[in-house]
């Protein structure tokens, strides 16, 4: 397990067992459960109530569907001053928000009123 303890930041590295937990529930559930499961071991380890799993996570936790989720999920955690933990997957760089322009809308160009033939 790596750690890297940095002014109140706790940063850890975990493979959070996910079986044991998930088959005690109807298959239909297990994924559920396994999400649940995720947060009662971080919330064990990291010691703190306030667990947040990032979508990478949550993404790899049901790529199969409901019924068939992963045995094991390894995971970065951070804790910061606050005391609010996040789980992201391992191994997944965390992609940096870019501002977006805004670009006008265009106008419409009007069109020329058709000219009646006269004839």
């Amino acid at each position: 397990m790596a750690k890297k303890e940095t002014e109140k930041t706790i940063e850890r590295t975990y493979n959070v067992p996910l079986r044991k937990e998930y088959l005690k529930v109807p298959n239909w559930k297990r994924t559920e459960k396994a999400v649940v499961a995720m947060k009662q071991f971080l919330v064990h380890h990291m010691k703190s109530e306030d667990v947040r799993i990032g979508k990478d996570v949550n993404e790899k936790i049901w790529q199969h569907g409901i019924r068939n989720p992963p045995h094991h999920v390894k995971v970065n955690v951070r804790k910061d001053e606050k005391g609010v933990v996040y789980a992201e997957l391992f191994g997944v760089t965390k992609k940096e928000k870019t501002p977006k322009k805004k670009v006008a809308p265009k106008k419409k160009e009007a069109k020329p009123a058709e000219q009646a033939v006269s004839q």
